[in-house]
Parts: structure tokens; sequence; C-alpha cells
């Protein structure tokens, strides 16, 4: 009986537990929404909002093939978080596109790629949610709001065959 006792009251802390996350969760992703909306004003970006919660414009399009979660990118992209420091960048990763945050993993899809320059371009802003969350990462605090421009150079994979 002790151990029933034990277990139930095991059970309501951990649905608290949950219950709590789940509401911030919601209050950050309103927050970073506001920052975003501010942001794009602000710097006048003209961008669209995704279901998921991402904005992004296709800014060179590509009527090559588009990538999908199971394939491997090859792409050229520059990070930075919404005041301006950059972050990272690099020239012509090869990247599993399952690796990489959600807010690449929805928005890469969206580009075609024929292999051909000029590569399909996007630009990319993804709530914290989406990119590293309450995950302090090396130069990106927790609860960031990611800037991309990422050029798809190619991908292999599944999708091709």
């Amino acid at each position: 009986m002790k151990r029933q006792f034990l277990l139930f009251g095991l059970l309501i802390i951990l649905f608290s537990a949950c219950k709590k996350t789940s509401f911030n969760d919601s209050k950050q992703a309103t927050i970073d929404d506001d920052k975003i909306k501010e942001y794009i004003a602000a710097n006048h970006i003209d961008v669209t909002k995704d279901p998921s919660g991402i904005y992004y414009k296709i800014e060179t399009s590509d009527t090559g093939a588009h990538p999908t979660l199971a394939d491997t990118v090859q792409v050229t992209y520059s990070g930075k978080l919404l005041n301006g420091t950059v972050f990272d960048s690099e020239n012509a990763s090869i990247i599993p596109l399952a690796s990489v945050i959600k807010g690449w993993q929805l928005a890469i899809p969206l580009m075609g790629s024929d292999g051909k320059a000029p590569y399909c371009r996007i630009r990319l802003i993804i709530p914290s949610a989406l990119g590293y969350g309450a995950v302090a990462k090396t130069n990106i605090p927790a609860n960031s709001v990611l800037d991309f421009t990422i050029d798809l150079i190619g991908f292999y994979g599944p999708s091709l065959k």
C-alpha cells in the first residue's frame, strides 16, 4: 500500500512539472513572436510567416527538386542574433538535414536546387523553440531568435532517386 501512495505521489509531481513547462513554452513563443515582429518592422524585412512559427522569404528561387528530411544538404549560410551579432557562418557545408535545428528542417524543404548557380537562397527568422530553445550555446544565449541567410547548393539522398 505504501508503494502505491509513493508511486501516485511521484506521478502527480511529474504531471505538475509537465504542465508548467508547457505554459513557459507558450509564453516564450509569444515573446519570440513579438520580438520577431519588432525586428521585421524596424529592418523593413519582407517575410511570410509559416504555420510552424518561422518567418521566411525565398530570395532567389530555383526550379529544381526539393530536399526532404532524409537528405544530406550542401549549404552556405550565415546566422546572426537579432542584435546583429553573427554567431556562425559556413561555406559549402554538407549536413544531414535531420541533424540540424527544427527551423532548418522545416524551411530547407521549401527550397529547390538544380545544383547550378545562382543557388536558391532563403532568409529565415526562427523563434527560439525551433532553434536551440532554452539551452545556451557558444555565442547563442538561451531563448534566442535566430536570423539566417541560407543558400542551398545541392542535396543528396533518397529524394533524388
